[in-house]
């Protein structure tokens, strides 16, 4: 038996000899990749890289009764492996299995939710406070990443925290890395903390002084405590370990990440100190796998890959590209166009494909780290002085900047451009990702246009139309797929018509108004309907917000029953906008709504999560038969 079969809780790790603790990380590593490797998709470089420090936060604290909050998710399968999963750990991500990120209502040990960057700290944060309300005592540590660092909660928590002396260790598990490389001054200032050589050659003399100073007789308090104000100047003289000193936090490090034993003693001497500290841990995304070492940023996350030589076992060829990279390449076309186009991302230039158009136009393109907020507010500033702002991000992240985008651009009524990629079902990431609330919250916004392709063409004619729209902020989104047609060169589409919609088939009775990906399934529907005698008008709504009020008044006029579709939520989205404009103005018709249900959708295959809620041609049928009232035959729904 391995050893790793013998641990089935973190209390296995502290029953283990000491000397077997690097044996156990190497096994941790080894199913890591075997898993990954088999697996159609998964995190994979930053989960290498915490390995090590997983195992010791385990083997010196006593969770779960100590509570260990994680940051993300992205360095967490060695805790959910330590943790009484790794028998399940190849469902990770798949429909029914574990989640590739922390859920509260898997484990005892994922005591906080997680998916987004830096709510590990202020999580803690309020743990620790709530443990001394109820006058209980165990350790709350928070371990976040650098790159998640560059976010502004992570400082407004630490702020907070090291405004008292409560008991509570940060963990900075420092690998210079987020998805892309680290952006902004405090990567700068971490990098010269871990490489000055003066400090760190003062530092270990220091630590020589400090520990010699017992065995020096009754001149030893006295070196020792002249030892330790050297090791605060010289920490002084270094900006890292001075910002965090003067938030309050005590800080020790860097310590090396992938040493085991030296991480178990700094987290055991670390313990026994009381008030915010926080412990600099450096170590490498990919360890232990030489390809993912190599290429940072490639091995983030990855498909399935040969376990000995990292070669990609997907198979290619034939595929049509994913609307992010005919995105990033349109972009970078039209800005030869469009001089004054900049392009800003939120530490996502590879996943929103802008590292593209920061290859042809690096002096127009502007990576912000992750820090949402701070890009919407700095394309508003951009936006007053004649720049025309592309926002990047995906549609789950963006809503971290919601406060700016209305505060800062609709209300100054300035013309940002933001380009929400993962809108809808984000696959197997699961509710953390999904990208149901979009179309919901860009509507609420006075002046905001919302639209949404049907294709990677439109998708590129809406670029086109929004760069050059200038009455206000514009909004596009598209989903986390393949586009469904070959697209055209973007310098010969034009734009679409600002407001307009498209009749894409002419029916009677009933029309169905599609949005974005439910425009292609919703023709197939129609196909669909002719076989129960319903001949369905299908038009391609476009526009969400403005609604085509020529278009629509038309159609309303002429039909008794509309059906809304929409990969978006139900709730106070596209159709609850449409259902009202046409109870205002023709409450005869009769209408229902489609799209993402009132609930949190859990992970799995794009796919399986459009048919699970109805989302699919058939399902599309299907409603639209109970809404003209026809009852189909069980079998609609597989047979559409």
């Amino acid at each position: 038996m391995s050893l790793l079969e013998s641990i089935h809780s973190p209390a296995d790790v502290r029953a283990l000899p000491s000397d077997r603790l690097q044996d156990l990380a190497e096994e941790v590593r080894e199913r890591i990749i075997d898993v990954v490797s088999a697996h159609k998709g998964a995190h994979f470089g930053s989960n290498l890289g915490s390995v090590e420090l997983t195992i010791a936060l385990h083997r010196v604290f006593d969770t779960p009764r100590d509570l260990l909050v994680w940051d993300v998710g992205h360095q967490a399968y060695p805790h959910k492996i330590l943790t009484g999963r790794n028998e399940a750990f190849p469902s990770i991500r798949k429909k029914g299995g574990l989640s590739g990120f922390l859920r509260r209502d898997e484990s005892e040990y994922d005591t906080f939710g997680a998916g987004h960057a830096a709510t590990s700290i202020s999580a803690a944060c309020g743990m620790a406070a709530a443990r001394d309300i109820r006058g209980e005592e165990y350790e709350v540590i928070a371990v976040i990443g650098d790159g998640s660092m560059t976010c502004g909660l992570a400082f407004e928590a630490m702020n907070n925290a090291g405004d008292t002396d409560r008991d509570l260790v940060v963990v900075l598990n420092d690998n210079q890395m987020s998805i892309s490389p680290n952006v902004g001054a405090m990567h700068a200032r971490l990098t010269s903390m871990r490489t000055h050589p003066l400090y760190n050659r003062i530092r270990e003399e220091v630590k020589r002084l400090i520990h010699s100073a017992p065995r020096m007789g009754s001149l030893g308090g006295l070196v020792e405590h002249f030892a330790v104000r050297v090791d605060d100047a010289v920490k002084g003289m270094f900006v890292p370990g001075m910002i965090f000193e003067e938030l309050g936090f005590r800080y020790i490090g860097p310590v090396d990440g992938h040493d085991v034993e030296q991480l178990v003693e700094t987290f055991a001497d670390v313990r026994k100190m009381e008030g915010p500290r926080l412990v600099h841990v450096l170590t490498t995304k990919g360890k232990g796998f030489a390809p993912a070492e190599e290429d940072q940023v490639k091995w983030h996350a990855s498909g399935s890959f040969d376990k000995f030589t990292g070669a990609s076992l997907k198979k290619s060829g034939g595929a049509l590209p994913r609307y992010q990279a005919v995105f990033g390449a349109a972009l970078t076309k039209l800005a030869d166009e469009y001089p004054e186009l900049v392009t800003i991302t939120a530490a996502m230039a590879e996943g929103t494909s802008t590292n593209i158009f920061a290859q042809a136009h690096p002096d127009r393109f502007f990576d912000v780290g992750i820090a949402e907020a701070h890009a919407v507010t700095f394309a508003a500033g951009m936006a007053t002085r004649g720049i025309k702002p592309v926002v990047a991000i995906y549609s789950t992240f963006l809503q971290r900047a919601y406060d700016s985008i209305v505060h800062d651009v609709a209300l100054q009524d300035l013309p940002v451009l933001f380009c929400m990629d993962r809108g809808g079902i984000a696959g197997d990431d699961g509710p953390t990702h999904h990208g149901g609330l979009d179309i919901a919250y860009m509507l609420a916004v006075p002046g905001m246009t919302v639209t949404a392709p049907k294709d990677g063409n439109e998708m590129i004619r809406l670029l086109r139309t929004g760069i050059e729209w200038k009455g206000g902020p514009f909004a596009i989104r598209w989903p986390r797929d393949s586009v469904p047609v070959e697209t055209e060169d973007a310098a010969s589409l034009p734009p679409v018509e600002y407001g307009s919609w498209e009749v894409l088939r002419r029916g009677r009775g009933l029309a169905i108004f599609a949005t974005g990906t439910m425009v292609l399934p919703a023709l197939d529907a129609a196909k669909e309907l002719l076989r129960y005698g319903i001949d369905a008008t299908v038009v391609n709504c476009r526009f969400i917000k403005p609604l085509d009020e020529r278009c629509l008044e038309q159609l309303a006029s002429d039909h008794s029953h509309v059906l809304t579709v929409e990969e978006g939520t139900v709730v106070n989205g596209f159709g609850a906008f449409v259902r009202r404009r046409i109870g205002e103005g023709w409450p005869e018709v009769r209408t229902d709504s489609l799209g993402l249900p009132d609930s949190f959708i859990a992970h799995g295959s794009r796919a399986e999560l459009l048919n699970e809620v109805g989302l699919t041609a058939a399902g599309i049928a299907e409603r639209a038969a109970a809404l003209v009232g026809v009852v189909p035959s069980p079998s609609l729904r597989e047979t559409a």
